[in-house]
């Protein structure tokens, strides 16, 4: 009896099977490209996102005895947006998260509503920034009206794989973000573009079957940062965790709920409330050092080991997500001299994400009402037992990674097995299945790193006007 994950990813799709109690069997990772046609766009083929579940299922369902799989999860980036015909064909490339083009938009719909409107909507401050669907939706109906006639459905990867497995088109109430609330969708937000409501999936829970796939249930999933949420055991007040994928999500459960800018708080769930922020570049941050320093990944993080401290890296390569929520800031490099090395920029880039972690765990200990006192470390950045170490010493508290380093897509398959009957509940599954690997301490670099940290704090306050001008000579040349 074995279970089914999948996360649909930025750079890739994961697709993995676990037994019933999280041993992983067999995993399979299909990597796919980001188009970058013009300053500030990001988009992906969905059907690249089809042909890697396909091969993935394929691969790792080689060795296993047919129809053992008794459930199918699945999970995926979030705020990445594809517009179908009722075929599910695309109608045009999907813009994924990181994409900026609709900042603009979104700052006109933005600007309809006060700060008391937004509490009462929302029941928060929030910003609708570039990645709100409504956001997209308007620019696609005013930049293609012909191709917006023609959508059926605006959903997100997780829910396109699930449609194409089973034909039956719904999603989550986590996924849709800003426009989905405790009672459905936010009649306010979906009444900001003409004919979205009627386009958008119908909202059943994450472990609801929509269908079957070779005899397997196939639930409809979650978002990326909540299936980590499950895959990591923040399943209980005091918990916290770092999944660090292409970005990087910061996330604490409590009993209480606190306003807490910047931050999001989901809905609560048997009492227990989520609070998180997603930042805009982990291991992209990487990913573009290792373009530019003409490095490979691996040896990034060798040269690392060998850097010197003192170098301050703000990672705001395509703007900031939270707890800023600035889509002008730009990524620097703070402190540079003749002495600068190339391994002090490589362990720059590291302690940069890991100050951005910082930043945001600040913000969900105030919504939390209460410290964390450790935090699970997972997603491809957990590989990294200096990535880790440089975590603990800069949050200064102790970092956990976890036996499934890829928790996303154990969260996804978790879901199927509640989906299954397997387990009565997530937090069930989540108890019997998730164990830490290893646990890191803050070393005696913790105090020594500090004022680095009060320094990459003060940068976006006295330079944020300075990165709107240059966003403003940008777009006027």
């Amino acid at each position: 009896m074995l279970l089914l994950g999948i996360d649909v990813g930025t750079t890739a799709v994961k697709v993995a099977v676990f037994t019933v109690d999280g041993q992983p069997i067999a995993a399979h990772t299909t990597p796919y490209p980001i188009s970058r046609q013009r300053p500030g766009w990001a988009e992906q083929d969905p059907l690249d996102w089809w042909r890697g579940c396909v091969a993935g299922m394929q691969a790792v369902l080689a060795d296993v005895p047919p129809q053992s799989v008794r459930a199918i999860g699945l999970t995926s980036q979030v705020n990445t947006h594809v517009f179908t015909d009722a075929q599910l064909r695309p109608l045009a490339p999907a813009i994924i998260w990181q994409d900026q083009r609709c900042a603009d938009i979104a700052a006109e719909l933005d600007a309809r509503f006060s700060a008391e409107d937004k509490i009462r909507i929302w029941g928060q401050p929030v910003t609708l920034d570039a990645s709100f669907v409504a956001a997209r939706a308007e620019w696609f109906a005013r930049t293609n009206p012909s191709a917006w006639a023609d959508t059926r459905w605006v959903m997100g990867p997780k829910d396109f794989i699930a449609a194409k497995l089973t034909g039956r088109v719904a999603t989550d109430l986590l996924s849709g973000v800003r426009v989905a609330g405790a009672q459905g969708y936010i009649p306010e937000a979906v009444a900001l573009v003409d004919g979205l409501a009627a386009r958008l999936p119908e909202i059943l829970d994450p472990a609801t079957s929509v269908g079957q796939s070779d005899g397997a249930e196939v639930v409809v999933g979650t978002m990326d940062a909540y299936s980590a949420v499950l895959g990591t055991r923040t399943t209980e007040p005091g918990r916290g965790m770092i999944s660090c994928g292409t970005s990087l999500v910061v996330a604490g459960a409590s009993e209480q709920a606190h306003p807490a800018p910047g931050i999001v708080t989901f809905p609560p769930r048997h009492g227990l409330y989520v609070h998180a922020g997603p930042t805009q570049a982990g291991g992209d941050a990487v990913r573009w050092w290792s373009q530019v320093s003409g490095l490979s990944i691996e040896d990034v993080f060798t040269s690392a080991a060998t850097g010197t401290a003192g170098i301050v890296f703000t990672p705001y390569l395509s703007g900031e997500r939270a707890p800023l929520w600035d889509p002008d800031v730009r990524a620097s490099f703070f402190g540079l001299s003749s002495t600068t090395s190339t391994a002090d920029m490589s362990l720059a880039v590291l302690q940069g994400v890991a100050m951005s972690a910082r930043h945001v765990l600040e913000g969900v200990e105030t919504a939390c009402g209460n410290s964390i006192p450790a935090v699970t470390f997972s997603g491809g950045g957990a590989r990294s037992p200096l990535w880790a170490q440089l975590h603990a010493d800069i949050l200064n508290r102790p970092i956990e990674t976890m036996q499934v380093r890829d928790s996303a897509v154990l969260g996804a398959a978790l879901l199927g097995a509640v989906g299954a009957k397997i387990y009565p509940d997530i937090e069930s599954a989540a108890t019997a299945t998730v164990q830490v690997d290893r646990r890191f301490e803050p070393s005696n670099q913790a105090d020594r790193l500090h004022p680095l940290y009060r320094i990459y704090r003060s940068t976006h306050t006295t330079l944020a006007a300075l990165h709107a001008d240059l966003t403003t000579w940008r777009e006027s040349h």
